[in-house]
C-alpha cells in the first residue's frame, strides 16, 4: 500500500514506523532532514527523488513530495477487538454497506482524532482500508483499530453480549440526537451512503438516533453524520464519566 502526502507520511513515521517499508522524498523538500533522522532511527530506506518520478509512484495524485510503501492494512480480529473495547471502554462505530472510501477515510479521520473508537466492517458490500482511504484519513487509522466481519447482524449480538448499547443512524422516527441520553457502552451503526442502515440490521438495534434537519430535503454523508454522532458520544460518555 501507499500513503502520500504530507500530513498522512508524517503522523505513520511519527505513530506506526515499523509498518513503513520505504519512503519516496522528491528533493528539496522542506521535511527532509527531520524525515531523514526518524527514518535512520528505524531503518527505513529513503529514496531522493525528482517530481515526476514521485508523479510515476504516486500514479500522478498530488503527493505534496512525498510517498510512503508500508505494510498491507492489519485488521484486527472481531472478538479481540471486543474484549480491548471492554477494557478500555471504546465506543464501537458499524458500518452497514458503506462503499465509498473518502467517507471511510472521514470516519476514521474523526474517530482518530477524537479517540476511543473502533470501527467494524463487513467482508462483503463495504469498502475496505486502501490506499484512499489513508489518504483522506491524514494518520486517522494509526490510532483506531479497524475489524472485518463476515455477519454484520452476528457481530451486533456478540457486541450486546458483551454489555453495549447498540444504537442506529436513521433519518426519521428516531430520537434527536439533541434529546437523547447514551448509554454505554455504546455501540453506534451507521447505514450506506443511499441505502442507509438496511431493514435487517434495524431490527437489531436498541435504539433510533436522527439529526434533525433545518432542510427536509438535504442529508448528511456518512462520514459528517459519523462525526456529529461520534463527538456526541464522547461529550455525553466524559460527562457521565465524571459524575460517578
Amino acid at each position: 500500500m501507499k500513503i502520500y502526502g504530507k500530513n498522512p507520511v508524517l503522523e505513520r513515521l511519527k505513530s506506526n514506523p515499523q509498518s513503513i517499508k520505504r519512503i519516496f522524498v522528491q528533493a528539496g523538500h522542506p521535511e527532509h532532514s527531520y524525515i531523514a533522522l526518524k527514518a535512520k532511527k528505524y531503518g527505513i530506506p529513503i529514496i531522493v527523488s525528482h517530481a515526476h518520478q514521485l508523479l510515476k509512484v504516486g500514479k500522478s495524485r498530488n503527493t505534496q513530495g512525498l510517498v510512503m510503501d508500508v505494510e498491507d492494512f492489519s485488521y484486527s480480529n472481531y472478538e479481540e477487538l471486543l474484549d480491548v473495547a471492554v477494557e478500555q471502554g471504546l465506543i464501537l462505530i458499524f458500518l452497514d454497506g458503506l462503499m465509498d472510501p473518502q467517507n471511510l477515510g472521514g470516519i476514521l479521520r474523526t474517530v482518530g482524532s477524537l479517540g476511543g473508537f473502533a470501527v467494524i466492517l463487513p467482508t462483503h458490500d463495504s469498502v475496505e482500508v486502501t490506499d484512499t482511504v489513508l489518504r483522506v484519513a491524514c494518520g486517522g487509522e494509526n490510532h483506531t483499530k479497524v475489524s472485518k466481519v463476515n455477519n454484520l447482524n452476528n457481530a451486533l449480538e456478540k457486541a450486546k453480549d458483551k454489555g453495549f448499547t447498540i444504537a442506529g443512524s436513521v433519518v426519521k422516527d428516531g430520537v434527536s440526537i439533541y434529546d437523547a441520553v447514551l448509554p454505554f457502552p455504546l455501540g453506534i451503526v451507521i447505514g450506506s451512503e443511499d441505502k442507509g442502515i438496511r431493514d435487517i440490521v434495524q431490527q437489531r438495534l436498541d435504539l433510533k438516533l436522527t439529526i434533525p434537519m433545518a432542510q427536509p430535503r438535504m442529508s448528511l454523508n456518512a462520514a459528517h453524520a459519523t462525526t456529529i454522532f461520534s463527538y456526541e458520544a464522547i461529550k455525553q460518555k466524559k460527562i457521565q464519566n465524571k459524575k460517578r
